[in-house]
């Protein structure tokens, strides 16, 4: 991979020049940088998922599986086609009639009103909301089956509930 790199480096610099390479190389640290940035928006994620309820209702892995029997079902967001605005104001305000509740405290401009009869466990805030929602694009949404590594991260404290997975 690293000759592959650096065979189409030395192509650019023959015919573009320093310039080019110097261009590419900030692209190249800016992306990992973001990357970097999102990896720390998708923890933060977790563990605001598992810290807010979330999981009561849509399971542990956000595929429709509750772990509270008193809670609502909640929707198996591994096949969801919400895109992440719409997945932003579903938690921020609740989905009327499904039993979603409001996570945002005082959410306004929420269409119905917001929230259900079920309270939310617990009120985030929108920097939170932000965090939820790049963990489910980044690990959820789209994903298919639930994997080893996808369980380590959420039960970081207890590797051994993931010796099932593959």
């Amino acid at each position: 991979m690293l000759s592959v790199k650096l065979k189409w480096a030395v192509c650019l610099n023959r015919r573009w020049g320093a310039g080019a390479l110097a261009i590419i190389a900030i692209a190249l640290t800016c992306s990992a940088a973001a990357f970097a940035q999102s990896e720390e928006k998708v923890k933060a994620g977790v563990a605001a998922w598992r810290n807010s309820g979330f999981s009561d209702c849509h399971g542990a892995f956000a595929n429709g599986e509750k772990e509270r029997d008193e809670s609502p079902a909640g929707a198996d967001l591994r096949r969801t086609r919400l895109n992440a605005d719409e997945l932003k104001l579903a938690i921020r305000c609740g989905r009327p009639g499904t039993g979603m509740p409001a996570f945002e405290d005082g959410a306004s401009g929420c269409p119905g009103g917001g929230g259900d009869l079920y309270p939310a466990p617990a009120k985030l805030s929108r920097e939170e909301i932000d965090d939820v929602v790049a963990y489910l694009q980044a690990r959820i949404v789209g994903k298919g089956k639930i994997t080893k590594q996808e369980c380590l991260l959420y039960y970081t404290d207890k590797p051994e509930w993931c010796d099932d997975y593959n």
